[in-house]
């Protein structure tokens, strides 16, 4: 336990000193805000601070800082100090600075954003690839809830194969809220939902983090025996690629891509710039809580072992897998099965299902906006007026109707989700290569080149991970990881030269205008 509460500490007494810097160097002022400026009654809606926090949170926690660390959590203690060092330099510097450039811009989204601090030709590259990732999202954050809701809330249903009729509605339902939450301005579903939600969200996880200590539960440390009831953590630490199959898997709460897009989102309902540090950095140090709190409910519940009620881990042809005692017969669970478990054995019942439904929550609250933004950006990228929900109604149903496809092949596909799951999760860390890219970029050209480390860091750090991960994944190209490691390194430096040179150019371009200026 003494290695969670270390990592805690450095979440949180981290967060305050580093989410100081950030705003320190970018320097947010009293300027009018694109909410007031571009004001439209849709998408530009001024909205209060404390609300802008909390859609932000909903919008940016899916199942990822959940389903992420449940699975990442296998790696051992060494979770609990990666998940709080990340958030911290990473993710929630991450969400800072890419939610105050697109409000300092005007609201751009993040096509915008890359268009103007990246070359041209890299700008057609990354609509797609965003749009896919957005599209990917919303697909998955149909599938999540709908399992965990017909599995976990109403027991019985299944949530394999082609779904029972229960689960089919269940998507049915998710689908018309987000049909809805899509269209509509910004403040009339989301800004009046979300603080409810995020109230379910916020008691669930506190929740969890209490009865961690008042139940007594025993956690591994890093500088002890990682053996927990049957499981051992270091034999898994040892047997998996730690780089970059941990940082895949724990996208959430560490670092994520898909945050840009919501921080981009809410940039056009900031009051004032000086709010952002709490809704876009602040925010994120939350995601990471969240994080934690699974991590070590799901390590707390292992350590119980299926006999009493916990979770039990073996081997099997698939890996190791999660099993469950029903009935007195070990029965293998999926790890959405998995959140119902913990959820119940460390809240009980009535606080287990309060949990679950904060689960349930998550995906959906995150889901609705991925889609918002990908209608935003294909709307803004080929000049498609949004003016009327008509015309907004005509750009979100093919891509609705896409969706409805892609989920019903992931259905009647054994191997459909973990397929698209990946691919989501490869997609979702390599956006943040063009976002730190475009931070470092938009800090050497105006003239803050002496804190570009602050975004390098994720820079060459992701550039490495994804390229080395697809370049060994199953879904990848499956080189060995000698070859793959080579190739991503000179990849990173490409990378990363490239952004300096990229940078210093436009400085130097900036400084030799403002002289013919004089």
């Amino acid at each position: 336990m003494i290695t969670f509460i270390i990592g805690i500490v450095i979440l949180i007494v981290g967060g305050l000193l580093y989410g100081k810097l950030c705003e320190k160097v970018f320097a947010p002022d009293d300027r009018k805000t694109p909410a007031f400026e571009h004001r439209d009654g849709v998408d530009y809606v001024p909205m209060k601070k404390w609300k802008n926090c909390l859609v932000n949170l909903l919008n940016i926690a899916g199942t990822g800082p959940i389903l992420g660390p449940i699975q990442g959590i296998l790696f051992g203690p060494v979770a609990f100090i990666t998940i709080p060092i990340g958030c911290v330099i990473g993710g929630a510097m991450h969400d800072y600075f890419n939610g105050m450039i697109c409000t300092r811009e005007g609201g751009i989204q993040m096509p915008e954003m890359i268009k103007r601090h990246l070359p041209k030709g890299i700008f057609g590259f990354f609509t797609v690839f965003v749009c896919l990732t957005l599209f990917l999202c919303g697909v998955v954050f149909i599938y999540t809830p709908g399992d965990i809701a017909a599995n976990q809330l109403l027991r019985g249903s299944s949530g394999s194969g082609n779904g029972s009729l229960v689960t089919l509605i269940i998507y049915g339902i998710i689908f018309a809220y987000y049909l809805v939450a899509t269209v509509l301005p910004i403040d009339k579903i989301i800004g009046k939902v979300y603080p409810i939600l995020g109230g379910i969200l916020i008691i669930s996880a506190l929740g969890i983090f209490v009865m961690l200590f008042a139940g007594g539960y025993q956690l591994c440390e890093l500088w002890g025996d990682w053996t927990l009831g049957s499981f051992d953590f270091y034999a898994y630490f040892r047997s998996q690629h730690f780089i970059p199959i941990f940082f895949v898997t724990v996208a959430c709460g560490i670092m994520s891509g898909f945050h840009g897009s919501q921080t981009a989102l809410v940039s056009r309902t900031l009051e004032n710039e000086k709010h952002g540090r709490m809704a876009f950095y602040n925010m994120m140090i939350c995601e990471g809580f969240i994080a934690m709190v699974w991590a070590a409910g799901t390590m707390a519940v292992i350590g119980i072992g299926a006999e009493s009620g916990g979770i039990t881990m073996q081997f099997t042809d698939a890996g190791w897998r999660y099993f469950q005692s029903v009935n007195g017969v070990l029965t293998q669970i999926s790890p959405t099965s998995a959140v119902g478990v913990i959820c119940r054995k460390l809240l009980g019942d009535v606080g287990g299902v309060i949990a679950i439904i904060g689960v349930i929550i998550l995906p959906i609250t995150s889901g609705d906006t991925a889609l918002r933004s990908m209608r935003l950006m294909i709307s803004e990228t080929f000049h498609i007026k949004q003016d009327s929900i008509s015309k907004r109604m005509l750009l979100a149903l093919p891509i609705f109707i896409l969706a409805l496809v892609v989920l019903i092949w992931a259905k009647n596909d054994p191997n459909g989700f973990n397929t698209i799951w990946r691919y989501f999760g490869w997609a979702n860390q390599t956006l943040t290569i063009f976002a730190t890219s475009s931070i470092m970029i938009y800090l050497i050209h105006h003239g803050k080149g002496h804190f570009a480390w602050m975004p390098s860091i994720p820079l060459i750090f992701y550039s490495f991970m994804t390229s080395y991960y697809i370049l060994t994944a199953t879904i990848g190209l499956s080189l060995n990881f000698r070859l793959a490691s080579i190739i991503a390194g000179i990849f990173t430096t490409f990378v990363f030269v490239g952004t300096e040179y990229i940078g210093r150019r436009k400085h130097a371009a900036s400084v030799l205008h403002l002289h013919k200026e004089k």
